[in-house]
């Protein structure tokens, strides 16, 4: 069993930026993808971005494609999203996953361990 674990999450004004972290508990496969996706109140948990385990392929929601960033650091085995012009529409708990395939999807179903989330409040 691998445990997620997230971490970075906090408040900040409109335009603001925000790293998270995505920490797997022990390594997973090399070929795995790890995934972001984000629930706001009310809302389904929808999809921000993925990025496969050599970077050969990342994707990102349309929503926030340009302000959002995807990087890794194989050696700590953590997955970082960067995120700057923080809007409040960004407001949600987000979540990493890690997929069951090496480049991952938008799909949750493609998705085999997911961390317990970290809050993100953006203010206007």
């Amino acid at each position: 069993q691998v445990q997620v674990v997230e971490s970075g999450g906090g408040s900040v004004q409109a335009g603001g930026s925000l790293r998270l972290s995505c920490t797997a508990s022990r390594r997973t496969s090399s070929n795995n993808a790890v995934g972001w996706f984000r629930q706001a109140p009310g809302k389904e948990r929808e999809f921000v971005g993925v990025r496969s385990w050599n970077g050969a392929s990342i994707l990102y929601a349309d929503s926030v494609k340009g302000r959002f960033t995807l990087s890794r650091d194989n050696a700590k085995n953590t997955v970082y999203l960067q995120m700057n012009d923080l809007k409040p529409e960004d407001t949600a708990v987000y979540y990493c996953a890690v997929a069951r395939s090496s480049y991952g999807s938008a799909s949750r179903g493609d998705y085999q361990y997911w961390g317990q989330g970290t809050q993100v409040t953006v203010s206007s």
